[in-house]
């Protein structure tokens, strides 16, 4: 029997006698739908007569439709080449190898581009190229299309030319040399030999002149202590995978210390080999990334820190220098005995800025013979030195300064006494910065030139000694530009090009390559030599530490970010968004305190109603100088210390989004990142845009699963000991949850399959990965109100989980032995006590991205089959059919996909990189720039995969083992993240998916991912 039910959409077709029942019946929609709710184009609205009231009726109050037509993109017609050049073909991608060096950052790098345009940046793995890029490296491809940069030559804030500015710099050096003026070059660490030829020449050509290095996060300390011992200015280059027993005091060496770039050595020890890895502790006052990597960390103000470092000093020298009681004495005592045992397989290392203390690092590592610390190639990254810098603050004051040539410097922003820097350049005859950027101090010089972009410049380097590396444009340069060294050689009275200055002083360096060999690989190993390590009052020096007196108050550690490192780019939104590993807060700079110090000073975090993170003002007194800076109270800060961030509160070039963070440069004090400092509640509270308000992992082990070496070298192979698999109940049975499948699986064995696997032990939080997926994806920035409101846009996270007691195990411990729901030990009242992070927690990382699960729950609730499930194992995205319903995000256990709230591109709204045509220059034409309402996530960088299996069919080869690379695993430089092809064997990514560590997130839902993790491997 039939039904008579009558079934509607649309309250007009209960009219029978309506004009629009029967055309609605042969077609919904017949004119176009006016979307002025939903669509900002303005225009494409103005040729729609479609009222209101008949919009309503043809979709029923629904928003389906509407969201459609939301959905559907502009259209932009491409303009082909008028003339092609030969070197390009459309489409294809161009490499070339250069490497980058700001004064703080360095990197040995291939340079993607297409079309003529640098568009991302890739590690460069020739033998040599030792050195890989961080995040902030990354990044430096969106530097180069920044807006506002400087881009024509200033005379007295009026644009000139070259030409004109130049006249006035021969004359004022002229002027200068028939006075007898002094005429000072301040420089950034240059690591140029070119370049310091050039400097040379010119100050053989003027007497009166002299060079002077500044950098602006000084490690002059180091370079003092190995000098007074080798004779030469440089630093140690340490290789931690030569490390069995690694003893950290105060040194951050997966962050920014002396340059950073240790990670790669430091992973190759971490991950287990036949039951043994390195024993790492660290002595520190910040949590660091260092730190959080240690197997024990002791949180530990930098005075204790000094009197641990004499204590170790007369452990391994076998001294008797007489210290005070220290903090922690027994875990001192026992790292010291563990360093001394492991003789020459063990290394110390010291981030202390005392030159006392970095003699005391060289006498202990010379007596260990300790292979981890070389002295062959020597670091040339930092040159500074504190005191002639100084003294050029004091002569410019004394006015004996006449002419002061500007590079890569910004010491109006950087310096703690810049008043006396602006003071004294005001009694500068002449004053001339090379600037990429009309910066604080460029403003205020008398000539501002432009200076170029690495992408956009010809230069060589030697970043440890013996290696040297070139430095190619990738792109001709955007602007009027002119290079510190072109006129350097001008004024030198030198007519060649710096491109031909370069190539004639190579040969010096290139150990019988050519030139243009060493221009394709982009570095040359020569004869590496190494320095002749003398000795020094080492006993002095350990007497005069022992000395050290607590700060009066409380004791500030000044550092850099992960994010900004020293604020050069701080106009970057990609690194403005890049949440901090630590904290998770971006977009901000902070101090940090301790639990109990912050419940002293009435200082508090809060997460409120809409899930952002709320904190307190506290403002920071240090002599006359006085901030105020919101609050982040951090577990394993150490009591009685704060933390705070340098590289923020940047005014000058930058969009107002952009102006965020105080600047702690102020608090440097003597190029000191330890400063006595009084501090107190401050009115009114601060709203962070942090992307991880859980704090703590509350014992779940099916997320992170860990265990200790112990355990694991003595059950390797029992690992249901320590990687249990999770167990489900069927037919009354306790079977592994993995044989339990409510899906038919097909067939995956045929054609390509991937997988990525992360090992835990491996990764360091460092972010590299995430701002490659940014370049790589066309990611788009969405600002610190978005990111506040959970909308960030990442389609790679890196979770960052606390233990809740000492241990994760532990926190494993006490979850176990809740009994019923109330009471002391009930379930209610003890998992609210997980939620808080221990006063000194162990960390662990987690990168998140799309699991790419083979029974994917996202694709069965998708109600237009927007998400599918590819034969070669990725989780698809087709955007055309989305319509933001975000069903798959309800449905997905692992919360990685990310919802288009808005157009992000072109949008005043958005007023970040992609609201201006230099800004949109860095988009990867690979991959589609999202419209809103769309649903958006990782891909496994399809595209990539696509063109290495293109490249090899054109090629008329196989796939090459282990070619196969994603954005994320391509930046990885600790080997933490690998991908590949599980069907061929002879892949990496085929031996970890098997290994007794690998196990996939959440594996009891039954998704069976692509993605798999490592089990972490503590030693304890």
């Amino acid at each position: 029997m039939s039904s008579n039910k009558k079934y509607w959409k649309s309250v007009e077709e209960l009219n029978e006698n309506s004009s629009i029942v029967e055309t609605l019946r042969n077609n919904e929609f017949v004119e176009a739908i006016p979307t002025d709710e939903f669509l900002s184009d303005k225009d494409s609205l103005s040729s729609s007569s479609t009222t209101r009231r008949d919009f309503l009726k043809y979709v029923g109050f629904s928003t389906a439709a509407a969201t459609l037509a939301a959905c559907e993109g502009p259209v932009h017609k491409s303009i082909p080449y008028v003339l092609q050049p030969e070197q390009i073909i459309p489409g294809v991608a161009d490499y070339y190898a250069t490497t980058m060096f700001d004064g703080f950052d360095f990197a040995n790098l291939l340079v993607k581009t297409r079309e003529g345009r640098p568009i991302k940046i890739e590690n460069n793995t020739v033998a040599g190229a030792k050195f890989a890029a961080n995040a902030r490296v990354h990044a430096s491809v969106l530097s180069l299309y920044d807006n506002l940069r400087l881009k024509q030559t200033k005379i007295a804030g009026k644009t000139a030319t070259w030409q004109e500015a130049d006249l006035k710099v021969k004359a004022s050096l002229a002027d200068a040399k028939a006075k007898g003026g002094q005429v000072v070059i301040l420089t950034n660490t240059l690591a140029s030999p070119s370049t310091e030829k050039l400097i040379a020449e010119f100050i053989a050509k003027n007497p009166t002149a002299k060079h002077v290095v500044y950098d602006a996060v000084s490690e002059s300390a180091a370079l003092d202590a190995f000098e007074a011992v080798s004779g030469e200015r440089a630093l140690v280059d340490y290789d931690f995978s030569k490390a069995n027993v690694i003893v950290s005091v105060g040194a951050d060496f997966l962050g920014d210390w002396q340059g950073g770039g240790f990670d790669t050595g430091y992973a190759k020890g971490r991950v287990p080999q036949a039951g043994k890895m390195s024993k790492h502790f660290q002595f520190e006052a910040n949590m660091t990334l260092s730190g959080a990597a240690a197997d024990k960390r002791v949180p530990m103000t930098v005075a204790n820190q000094k009197l641990a470092l004499v204590k170790i000093y007369n452990i391994i020298t076998g001294s008797s220098v007489a210290t005070g009681k220290v903090a922690n004495e027994d875990v001192v005592i026992k790292a010291a005995k563990q360093l001394r045992d492991a003789g020459s397989k063990g290394v110390l290392v010291s981030g202390i800025q005392d030159k006392n203390a970095q003699l005391l690092v060289l006498a202990i590592n010379q007596a260990l013979t300790s292979e981890a610390f070389s002295t062959i190639g020597t670091r040339q990254i930092r040159k500074g030195s504190n005191e002639k810098v100084a003294q050029l603050v004091a002569d410019m004051n004394a006015g004996t300064v006449h002419t002061l040539l500007l590079s890569g410097v910004n010491p109006v922003y950087t310096l703690a006494n810049s008043d006396a820097f602006v003071s004294g350049l005001k009694k500068v005859k002449l004053s001339v910065a090379f600037s990429i950027k009309e910066d604080e101090t460029a403003s205020i010089t008398n000539i501002a030139v432009p200076a170029p972009h690495y992408l956009e410049s010809w230069n060589d380097l030697m970043l440890t000694k013996g290696t040297y590396s070139l430095v190619q444009p990738t792109i001709k340069p955007l602007f009027s530009s002119k290079q510190f060294q072109e006129a350097l050689l001008d004024w030198n009275g030198n007519t060649v090009s710096f491109y031909d200055y370069i190539k004639s002083n190579a040969a010096a360096y290139i150990n019988g390559a050519t030139w243009n060999k060493t221009l394709h690989d982009g570095v040359s190993v020569g004869t590496l030599a190494a320095a002749t390590v003398g000795s020094a009052d080492f006993s002095g020096a350990a007497n005069a530490l022992a000395q050290s007196k607590s700060a009066q108050g409380f004791e500030l550690n000044l550092y850099t970010k992960t994010g900004l490192g020293d604020g050069q780019q701080a106009n970057n939104p990609w690194l403005q968004e890049f949440p901090d590993p630590i904290t998770r807060v971006s977009w901000d700079n902070y101090v940090t305190v301790s639990k109990a110090d912050a419940d002293k000073l009435e200082l508090a975090n809060e997460i409120v109603a809409n899930g952002g993170l709320n904190g307190s003002y506290a403002t920071i007194k240090s002599g006359k100088t006085e901030i105020t800076v919101p609050v982040i109270v951090q577990p394993g800060q150490a009591v009685g210390t704060l933390g705070l961030a340098l590289g923020y509160g940047r005014k000058a070039s930058m969009k107002e989004e952009m102006q965020v963070g105080v600047n702690a440069y102020a608090l440097y004090a003597n190029f000191n990142n330890v400063q006595s400092v009084t501090i107190e509640k401050a009115s009114g509270e601060h709203e962070f845009a942090c992307v991880q308000s859980q704090r703590t992992l509350m014992g779940r082990g099916d997320i992170v699963k860990e265990t200790t070496l112990e355990i694991f070298s003595t059950k390797y192979n029992e690992p249901q000991v320590w990687n249990p698999a999770p167990m489900v109940s069927l037919d009354h049975k306790e079977v592994e949850a993995t044989s339990v499948d409510l899906w038919e699986s097909f067939d995956r064995s045929i054609g390509h399959h991937f997988n990525l696997s992360i090992d835990l032990n491996s990764c360091t939080g460092c972010g590299a990965c995430v701002i490659a997926c940014h370049a790589e994806n066309n990611v788009p920035v969405v600002g610190k109100s978005e990111v506040r409101r959970s909308r960030d846009m990442h389609w790679l996270r890196i979770d960052r989980y606390y233990s809740s007691e000492e241990t994760f195990e532990k926190d494993n411990e006490k979850k176990e032995n809740f009994n019923g729901l109330f009471g002391d030990n009930g379930s209610l009242g003890g998992f609210g006590e997980m939620e808080n992070p221990s006063d000194n927690p162990q960390v662990v990382f987690q990168p998140i991205m799309c699991q790419h699960c083979n029974h994917a729950p996202c694709e069965t609730v998708c109600p237009v089959a927007a998400t599918s499930h590819g034969r070669q194992g990725q989780n698809q995205m087709a955007y055309n059919r989305c319509v933001g319903t975000r069903y798959c995000a309800n449905n997905c256990p692992y919360k990685v996909r990310r919802f288009n709230w808005f157009l992000y591109n072109n949008n005043d709204e958005f007023d970040f990189h992609m609201n201006n045509d230099l800004g949109r220059m860095v988009i990867n034409p690979d991959v589609n720039v999202r419209s809103r309402g769309v649903m958006e996530k990782c891909s496994m960088c399809i595209q990539m995969t696509q063109k290495t299996i293109l490249t090899a069919k054109r090629e008329g080869r196989e796939v090459a083992v282990d070619e196969f690379q994603t954005a994320c695993s391509a930046a990885c430089s600790t080997g933490a993240m690998a991908f590949g092809d599980i069907n061929n064997k002879a892949n990496k990514i085929a031996e970890l998916a098997e290994d007794k560590r690998a196990y996939h997130l959440l594996e009891s839902v039954g998704t069976k991912p692509n993605v798999v993790y490592q089990v972490k491997v503590r030693n304890i």
